[in-house]
């Protein structure tokens, strides 16, 4: 019979945006913010990683405005709704940071979305 190929679905969902127990994740905390400087912020970001991976982020994404780079996107995502929820008093503190304070300018309340579609398009 040779060796089963994915069907035309499972080609164009994306496999690995994965909760641990191999359910689809679940959780995406978006964060608006606006910076005085990206790089600076940036740097300011990296420092809390170790922060992120103990406290349950599987992966994030940053984007930037095209037009206003120094508007950003951050895109936490989590297994649960309650692991995002629980990570919200930690970014509290993290804002609350002189480091923070310096390079905000502003930033919207943290949005908690549910992932419903990540696929590729037909055609």
């Amino acid at each position: 019979m040779g060796t089963p190929q994915p069907t035309p679905e499972a080609r164009r969902t994306r496999p690995d945006v994965r909760a641990r127990d191999g359910r689809p994740a679940m959780a995406t905390l978006q964060i608006l913010n606006e910076v005085r400087d990206f790089d600076t912020w940036k740097a300011a970001f990296d420092s809390y990683e170790r922060l992120r991976a103990d406290n349950g982020v599987r992966r994030y994404r940053i984007l930037r405005s095209v037009a206003e780079p120094d508007r950003v996107v951050v895109h936490l995502d989590f297994d649960s709704d309650e692991d995002a929820a629980e990570f919200l008093p930690r970014l509290a503190r993290i804002w609350a940071t002189p480091l923070s304070q310096a390079q905000l300018v502003s930033h919207a309340p943290p949005e908690l979305l549910t992932l419903v579609t990540d696929r590729v398009p037909e055609g």
